[in-house]
């Protein structure tokens, strides 16, 4: 695939419809532009196969049913998994990644006329890259609130979007983010574990994490282990010094192991092995 293929003619799917990337999709009253009415999921397509198709599909229907937007009977996990693979095959990759976006219908104020949805395909090469040196910090300007809505893949990504500028500004690889209370809640891009020993701590879902794929796959595979703990807790920003590893997990990257925050460094062991049983994982 040329990369003349791609920036020029790649194509996107709205509603079901292939067309130019690079033609006008959204009308003035698109809900999620004006109000942030609008979830998303992150996808990684493998050899043209969706890694964790099920875990991704309920998690939209959840968050649909959550925010109250209408869930078409049509919109089934194979209906799902078909949009996202005929994009790709169309865009000539195999290997993508995969942002699928749905918003409530056009129109209305706070109040929408109706809780009809659209939805829309983006791919791009897959393009995963674990780097050997990763380095991260705090973002203390404007917190993530906890509660059930930060647990969702939301288009209200502002926080987000002033930590990643705030760590490009600084010369971070991420940044860690706080909710109200002062505790750990995420990264800016994926969730977040430290390892104390042979306990693995990472922040409940109370504390306004979102409820990542991995951060759920990590989670049940240490509960079956029994050389480690998995423990969903409040984490301090204090406890970032104190611990012998952290890494960071999403669905595209699986783990990435932080090296540095600060004046602390760490090892990588834990991570090392759960990328690798990752990798493995069908």
């Amino acid at each position: 695939m040329s990369g003349f293929f791609y920036f020029e003619k790649a194509m996107i799917n709205l509603n079901g419809e292939l067309q130019k990337k690079s033609e006008p999709i959204l009308n003035y009253n698109n809900r999620g532009f004006k109000y942030g009415d609008a979830l998303f999921e992150t996808i990684k397509v493998v050899n043209l196969e969706c890694r964790f198709l099920e875990d991704h599909y309920f998690r939209v229907m959840a968050s649909m049913r959550m925010i109250r937007m209408e869930i078409p009977m049509y919109f089934t996990m194979e209906f799902f998994e078909n949009e996202i693979i005929k994009t790709v095959k169309y865009n000539k990759l195999e290997n993508a990644r995969v942002r699928f976006t749905i918003y409530r219908d056009n129109g209305g104020l706070y109040l929408p006329l109706n809780n009809k949805i659209n939805f829309l395909i983006e791919v791009e090469p897959l393009n995963v890259q674990i780097k050997s040196s990763y380095v991260v910090d705090l973002f203390k300007d404007f917190y993530v609130y906890s509660g059930l809505l930060s647990t969702l893949k939301t288009t209200n990504k502002l926080t987000n979007v002033l930590a990643g500028i705030y760590a490009n500004e600084n010369n971070y690889d991420n940044c860690i983010l706080l909710n109200e209370r002062k505790h750990v809640v995420e990264v800016i891009n994926g969730n977040i574990f430290l390892v104390f020993g042979k306990i693995v701590k990472t922040p409940p879902i109370e504390d306004g994490c979102v409820k990542g794929i991995i951060r759920k796959k990590i989670i049940s595979h240490l509960e079956e282990q029994s050389n480690y703990t998995i423990e969903e807790t409040s984490i301090s920003p204090f406890d970032l010094q104190k611990a012998d590893e952290i890494f960071i997990s999403n669905s595209i990257i699986d783990i990435q192991p932080v090296t540095n925050y600060r004046k602390s460094s760490y090892k990588i062991q834990l991570a090392a092995a759960l990328q690798e049983w990752l990798k493995n994982l069908i």
